[in-house]
């Protein structure tokens, strides 16, 4: 910059450093910010839109490769090319594919609010159903036929009085010194909870008590892994343990904005460290109980498989109980068993 003189340069330094000790950048002395590629429109999605973790995994396996490419480069052509490549250079399972397109769907998704792009066909949101699946022509080109491994195990009999019990017992063996579970009767109430009402282990350890409903015996989830509302009735069981539990540990009258479970801090940022925390933890209560390779998530298959066993509620009914967007989703959940079918055979 220049001045007409000492002093009115002197007057300028003295305004600006001012601004600057209030954290203000005048707008003439910024940075260019507006990003240009992949690989700078991911950056500073990361800094300003706090993706989750998943997303942040999914789009740091895009840099390498893709960093370079112009924003003005993603059109429909480009968006096959790639989903072609990752199948037949690549050749990544269905659900990565699927992965890796929705992080950047969703980093383009803001980066158009932003009005650093413009996509009048988002053509990574116009994609056909079975996009992610191989083709004939992409198993021949690949030498391989990728596909989903879909979990399907659900709770054998014993199972969950072993793990009742173990959580009772309040010990896990060690091979140094015995682990002393804490929050005994918190850790029952979300098991319990988990096979009975089909609610992921997120939207139960972020629960306040304004969420829950004895009357009605409904829980109201906000918001959803999916994005949407959902309320979600309890059954006999899981109202009993959810009764109890809250009783002991709240007593009669809780104030509405407190957290039914004692694990989460409250802050966004402490959300991955809890699920991954409770997670383990229940690995390794599953295991002493004999539940061999069960996992907690496989508690909202069970539940939502003994919604199709026990009871005569439609397919629409129970999406609306577990969140499933497609019929397709909730088929991977619903494992009913064969033995169970065949009886009701004639």
């Amino acid at each position: 910059m220049t001045f007409a003189d000492e002093a009115e340069g002197d007057a300028f330094a003295k305004r600006l450093d001012a601004l600057l000790d209030r954290g203000i950048v005048p707008t003439e002395l910024r940075a260019n910010e507006r990003p240009l590629n992949i690989q700078q429109l991911v950056n500073q999605y990361e800094r300003e839109a706090h993706p989750s973790k998943k997303d942040r995994g999914a789009l740091g396996t895009l840099l390498d490769p893709l960093g370079a490419t112009p924003l003005t480069a993603i059109t429909a052509n480009w968006v096959d090319d790639w989903i072609s490549a990752m199948k037949r250079l690549e050749k990544l399972a269905p659900a990565t594919i699927r992965a890796k397109v929705g992080a950047l769907a969703r980093c383009c998704d803001w980066g158009m609010r932003k009005g650093f792009l413009v996509m009048p066909d988002h053509p990574l949101r116009t994609l056909p159903d079975g996009y992610a699946q191989y083709t004939k022509a992409d198993e021949a080109m690949a030498g391989v036929k990728r596909e989903d491994v879909e979990r399907d195990r659900r709770l054998e009999p014993g199972e969950y009085e072993a793990i009742l019990a173990v959580i009772d017992g309040g010990v896990l063996a060690r091979k140094q010194r015995p682990l002393v579970l804490e929050h005994k009767m918190a850790l029952k109430c979300l098991f319990v909870l988990a096979v009975e009402s089909a609610m992921r282990l997120r939207e139960m350890f972020t629960l306040t008590v304004a969420q829950v409903d004895m009357a009605r015996r409904t829980v109201f989830l906000e918001k959803t892994k999916n994005g949407d509302k959902r309320q979600v009735p309890l059954s006999s069981v899981a109202l009993a343990e959810l009764q109890t539990f809250m009783k002991v540990e709240h007593g009669a009258a809780p104030a509405p904005a407190t957290r039914v479970f004692p694990w989460w801090s409250g802050e966004a940022g402490d959300m991955d460290a809890t699920s991954d925390y409770l997670s383990k933890l229940f690995i390794d209560i599953f295991a002493q109980a004999g539940a061999v390779d069960l996992k907690f998530h496989d508690c909202r298959h069970e539940a939502t498989s003994r919604l199709f066993d026990r009871t005569t509620l439609s397919e629409t009914q129970i999406m609306k109980i577990t969140g499933h967007k497609s019929h397709r989703m909730l088929m991977r959940y619903a494992n009913l068993r064969g033995s169970d079918l065949s009886a009701q055979l004639w």
